[in-house]
């Protein structure tokens, strides 16, 4: 069974940073792509960013230059650095496995007050 957990979430001013960290439990995540979405409130869930098995990655218009998102294969876990943060970048932020139908982790909550 894949689990995914979501951690690094947070209460932070705007232009401030976070790190959000994914570890999946299992086999599957040398083997797959890994992406990260959120859902602001009222708002339906967006992509933000994703990186390949073999590291190559694409971001979202919005977070291009402010996101970088990387991978540790031996720690099966996959990060999302924010910097600068917006206001508007309040949302949960999901993890995601990117293999057929994919497996989605629980979301953590990232607040960005103005």
């Amino acid at each position: 069974q894949v689990q995914l957990v979501e951690s690094g979430g947070g209460l932070v001013q705007a232009g401030g940073s976070l790190r959000l960290s994914c570890t999946v439990s299992g086999s599957i995540f040398s083997s797959s792509a890994m992406g990260w979405y959120r859902r602001a409130p009222g708002k339906e869930r967006e992509w933000v960013a994703i990186i390949t098995r073999g590291g190559s990655t694409i971001y979202a218009d919005s977070t291009k230059g402010r996101f970088t998102i990387s991978r540790d294969n031996a720690k099966n876990t996959v990060y999302l650095q924010m910097n600068n943060l917006k206001p508007e970048d309040t949302a949960v932020y999901y993890c995601k496995v990117e293999i057929g139908v994919g497996y989605w982790g629980q979301g953590t909550q990232v607040t960005v007050s103005s």
